[in-house]
C-alpha cells in the first residue's frame, strides 16, 4: 500500500499535491472504513468498536506527529519536493518501530498484569502534558541519537536531489535528508510511547490492535501535505487529544479493579472529544505568530527559487546548527519553535 501511495501520489508538484493529498486521504480512510465495516459483519459489534476506538486514537494521535514533522522540516531547511521521500521512509520505519512495541507490550501485560497501573498513570500524566502544552516544544537539535549521529559520521549541508548519502571529498557523507530522516523516527519512537498504550486501554487483541495501528499510519505522508498549511487552524486539538488520553489512562485503571467501562462509551468518547475540539478550532482564531516562529513552521521552502538542488539548501529560516559536518559546533542557539500553538 505504501508503494502504491508513493508510485501515484506526487506531492512535489505544490499546485496539485494538496488536491491529491485530499483525495489520497479519502482513499485511506475509505479503506480503514471499510475493514472496520468487514470486522462488524464477520465478528460483530464488540472487535469492530474496538477497531475503530484504537484506529480514532491512533490517527488523532498521527494528526499530532504533522505538527513536529512541520517543525522538523522548517528546522533543517527541507523543501517540500524532497519531503516526500523522508515521510515514505519515515512511515515504513514507524511500521516496524510501532510492531515491536506492540509485541513487547503485549507480552509485559500478559507476564506482569501490573503494569497496566504504569501504563495507566502514565497516559494520565501524558494528557495533563498535552493538555497544558507540555509536549509542544521540539528541539532537534537535543536529539542524542542525533548528536550521536553527527559525532561519529560525516554530514554535509550540501543537498543532491533526493539522495541520503553522496560521496564529498572521497568521503561518503550524510545529506540533511539522512539527518532529517533520523530525526523524524526517533521522533515517532517517542509518541510511539504515548500511542501504543493508549490503544491497550482500548483493546489488547493483537490482531485488532495491529490493524489500526497500520491504517493509521498509512494515510500519513498524504495527511501531511493536506494539513502542512493549515496547521494553526487545529490549534486546540491538544486538549482533544489530552482529554482521550486522560480517559484511556482513568479506563485503563478502573479495568485493573475489574470495573468494567463499555467499548461504546470510549468510542462515544473518543469521538465527542475531537469533534467538539475540531469544531471549536476552527470557529476560533489560532493566536498569532511571531515572525521567527512562522518562518521555522514554514520551512521557507528549504533552498532559493534558484538553487539547483546540491547547493547547502539553507533558508534564512533554517537553523544554522543543522546537519553540518561532524565535529563543528553551532556558531549560536537555534531557534527552539514550538510545533503546536
Amino acid at each position: 500500500m505504501l508503494l502504491v501511495d508513493l508510485k501515484f501520489y506526487d506531492a512535489r508538484n505544490e499546485e496539485t499535491a494538496t488536491k491529491q493529498a485530499a483525495i489520497w486521504v479519502s482513499v485511506w480512510v475509505s479503506l480503514a472504513v471499510a475493514f472496520g465495516i468487514g470486522l462488524l459483519v464477520m465478528q460483530g459489534t464488540t472487535l469492530a468498536s474496538e477497531y475503530f476506538a484504537g484506529y480514532l486514537i491512533e490517527y488523532s494521535l498521527s494528526v499530532d506527529n504533522m505538527f513536529v514533522f512541520v517543525v522538523i522540516f522548517g528546522y533543517f531547511g527541507i523543501r517540500r519536493e524532497y519531503q516526500h521521500e523522508i515521510l515514505f521512509f519515515g512511515i515504513l520505519g514507524a511500521m516496524i518501530f510501532r510492531g515491536l512495541f506492540i509485541v513487547a507490550g503485549l507480552e509485559l501485560i500478559e507476564r506482569f498484569a501490573w503494569i497496566i497501573y504504569i501504563f495507566g498513570a502514565f497516559l494520565i500524566y501524558s494528557s495533563i502534558k498535552i493538555a497544558r502544552g507540555g509536549a509542544e516544544d521540539v528541539h532537534p537539535e537535543e536529539n542524542p541519537v542525533l548528536k550521536f549521529f553527527q559525532r561519529h559520521f560525516p554530514t554535509t549541508t550540501a543537498f543532491d536531489g533526493v539522495k541520503f548519502f553522496i560521496v564529498e571529498n572521497a568521503k561518503r557523507v550524510a545529506t540533511p535528508l539522512a539527518v532529517t530522516l533520523l530525526v523524524v523516527e526517533t521522533t515517532d519512537i517517542v509518541f510511539a510511547v504515548d500511542s501504543i498504550p493508549a490503544i491497550f486501554g482500548v483493546t489488547q487483541d493483537p490482531f485488532i490492535i495491529l490493524t489500526s495501528n497500520i491504517f493509521a499510519i498509512l494515510g500519513l505522508r498524504s495527511l501531511y501535505f493536506l494539513l502542512a498549511g493549515a496547521m494553526d487552524r487545529l490549534h486546540l486539538l491538544r486538549y482533544g487529544l489530552g482529554a482521550i488520553l486522560g480517559f484511556v489512562g482513568v479506563k485503563m485503571l478502573l479495568e485493573a479493579v475489574h470495573v468494567e467501562v463499555p467499548i461504546w462509551l470510549s468510542l462515544l468518547f473518543i469521538v465527542s472529544a475531537l469533534a467538539i475540539t475540531a469544531t471549536w478550532s476552527l470557529r476560533t482564531k489560532p493566536p498569532p505568530k511571531d515572525d521567527e516562529e512562522a518562518e521555522v513552521a514554514a520551512g521557507d521552502d528549504g533552498q532559493d527559487e534558484n538553487d539547483d538542488g546540491r547547493g547547502d539548501g539553507r533558508s534564512p529560516g533554517a537553523v544554522a546548527a543543522k546537519a553540518r559536518p561532524s565535529g563543528e559546533e553551532p556558531e549560536q542557539d537555534s531557534p527552539r519553535d514550538q510545533a503546536r500553538t
